[in-house]
């Protein structure tokens, strides 16, 4: 089981930026992009289908058809991805918006466009950390894109099984 980040972006320039951002990432986690929100459907789709976990979304909110806030409170009603992390990725939420994806989303975190690479980097792996730790996963075969630190009990507790 690998853990799996999902880029929903519909401008392939910045699709691609961020799946290049997070290229360090990648030979660890598995990156996954979609345009829309039916893509990003299937992506979760075939995650499932190959034992991955989702355990991070990075979402644009202007989407064509379904918003990215809208997609991200979908998560919440499949069992596949209620559990993952989400962070909205976006300059053009309004603050309706963005309420409206903590209070029904779980929103974990916004980044505002155009992003710091080091500030998305460092988002992506608080949150990778955070969905290992909570979900008491076995940080072993991420640990390298995890922050070490916050992991260390997940590691001692299986050295003391």
């Amino acid at each position: 089981m690998r853990l799996s980040v999902l880029i929903l972006e519909d401008e392939r320039p910045v699709r691609e930026a961020l799946a290049r951002d997070l290229a360090g990432f990648a030979d660890v986690v598995r990156v996954e992009v979609a345009e829309d929100v039916p893509d990003a459907w299937q992506v979760v789709e075939e995650l499932d289908v190959d034992g991955d976990r989702l355990a991070l979304v990075l979402a644009d909110h202007r989407l064509p058809g379904t918003s990215g806030v809208e997609f991200l409170v979908q998560l919440l009603d499949d069992p596949r991805t209620a559990r993952a992390r989400k962070v909205l990725v976006t300059g053009q939420a309004d603050q309706q918006d963005t309420i409206r994806a903590v209070n029904e989303a779980g929103l974990d975190h916004y980044i505002a466009k155009p992003w710091d690479v080091d500030e998305l980097t460092e988002v992506v792996r608080d949150q990778l950390t955070e969905h290992v730790t909570e979900h008491r996963l076995d940080p072993l075969p991420h640990l390298r894109v995890l922050d070490a630190a916050r992991v260390m009990p997940l590691l001692r507790e299986r050295g003391d099984r």
